[in-house]
């Protein structure tokens, strides 16, 4: 898919917002990207999935696995598009951890999947609870990088989209310097 076959998809699925938003990564913004509007399309979530999937076909991959809850969908799919086992990691007390029964063997080779990274802050965790269960991470990949190209995850990366989109510290968002209406947070994390 290109850039702008993407691009238009997420225009028309409402997937790219305006306005004054707190991220997951405790950093403001002018945009965000609601990902769960586009995944409630399952045909269109598979095409996106296939795509992103497409980089690790030769790898030999025996799991994929990604943080709960923006990256179950995208898991299920990318693992579906690679035909391996799928589970995912999920905050229990603050920390990420797999539960539910899931498990990652010593020396399978896993495959982190996550709709958008902005510092990769979940990634990261996802990362390391692969790490000490021995498992052997080959890649991630994500939907949307959103890091302006600035995360590093010590693995090959690969994202679908990459986009260049400003975000700030709370002290330096201009938003909250303008005294413009409080940021608001549209993700998952935190919600009762």
């Amino acid at each position: 898919m290109t850039k702008e076959e993407i691009l238009t998809i997420f225009q028309e699925t409402g997937v790219i917002k305006e306005g004054h938003f707190l991220l997951t990564s405790g950093r403001h913004s002018k945009h965000y990207m609601q990902m769960a509007q586009v995944l409630q399309y399952p045909q269109i979530t598979a095409k996106l999935c296939s795509s992103l999937a497409d980089p690790f076909q030769d790898k030999q991959i025996d799991v994929v696995v990604s943080p709960a809850v923006g990256g179950i969908l995208v898991g299920y799919e990318v693992s579906r598009a690679l035909g391996v086992k799928n589970i995912f990691c999920e905050r229990e007390n603050g920390k990420m951890t797999l539960r539910r029964g899931f498990q990652i063997e010593p020396g399978q080779s896993v495959l982190v999947v996550e709709d958008v990274v902005t510092t990769g802050g979940s990634v990261k965790e996802v990362i390391s609870v692969v790490e000490q269960s021995g498992g052997e991470v080959v890649g991630v990949g994500v939907l949307v990088d959103r890091s302006n190209g600035n995360v590093d995850f010590g693995y090959p990366f690969h994202a679908l989209l990459s986009m260049e989109v400003e975000s700030f510290s709370k002290e330096s968002c201009p938003l909250c310097l303008e005294g413009k209406h409080p940021a608001i947070k549209p993700g998952s994390r935190g919600l009762k």
